[in-house]
């Protein structure tokens, strides 16, 4: 009689860039982009828009805190309580915005004097939460980090986008170097003025509606869902 024991077969891992990995990164750019289509963490795209230097500051703080907090929770997932779950991811984004906030204190501390309070707020920023509870706690540590790379790259272009026109239509400028010739202003004897209505924050929900609109006008997965 045999004894021979089977052993059970072993999928083979999945690259790390497999088609379903790189839709991690590719689908929030556009068809699932946290602020445009799942309408989370918009205050700051509302907030801190006017400057193209405080977009993108805040764009690489969401991006490190998303990107690592995703590894560690997906890290730990198998040892956190469900009961407390909310409280760990809580402590783990607070943990990282800490050293995300004394980082730019050190380095760029007049960038982080305008956007200090609004980088404390990413600890309850809706796109971190949504990611450590619904895919994190669910996925390895790979795929959490491509997850966590592709909705912080989808969060930055849109707050990039906003700036861009808030800065270039509101001051003349963009990442503080002056765009409009300062001969183009009336009060040098030219012909165009600054719109001061694009440097209130109601001017990025314009902004943001407008790319709404034409996200929603040619992309055709939006359409249908719609």
């Amino acid at each position: 009689m045999s004894t021979e024991v089977a052993t059970p077969e072993v999928k083979p891992a999945e690259p790390l860039f497999s088609k379903k990995n790189r839709a991690l990164i590719t689908d929030p750019l556009n068809d699932n982009n946290p602020i445009t289509v799942q309408v989370l963490g918009i205050c700051s795209a509302l907030a801190i828009t006017v400057k193209m230097s405080n977009a993108f500051v805040m764009s690489i703080s969401v991006l490190f805190v998303v990107v690592l907090g995703n590894m560690i929770i997906s890290a730990l997932r198998n040892v956190i309580p469900s009961r407390i779950r909310i409280i760990a991811q809580l402590v783990i984004a607070a943990g990282l915005v800490t050293l995300v906030d004394i980082t730019l204190k050190a380095y760029v501390y007049d960038v982080a004097k305008q956007v200090g309070v609004y980088v404390g707020l990413i600890i309850t920023n809706c796109i971190i939460m949504g990611r450590f509870e619904a895919f994190a706690m669910g996925n390895k540590v790979g795929p959490s980090a491509l997850d966590g790379f592709g909705n912080a790259l989808g969060y930055a272009w849109i707050l990039v986008a906003v700036a861009f026109f808030r800065e270039l239509f509101g001051s003349g400028s963009l990442m503080g170097v002056r765009i409009i010739p300062e001969s183009w202003y009336a009060t040098q004897g030219g012909f165009y003025f600054n719109n001061n209505m694009m440097i209130l924050p109601p001017m990025a929900l314009v902004i943001v509606g407008i790319i709404i609109w034409v996200q929603r006008t040619y992309n055709t997965k939006l359409i249908e869902q719609a």
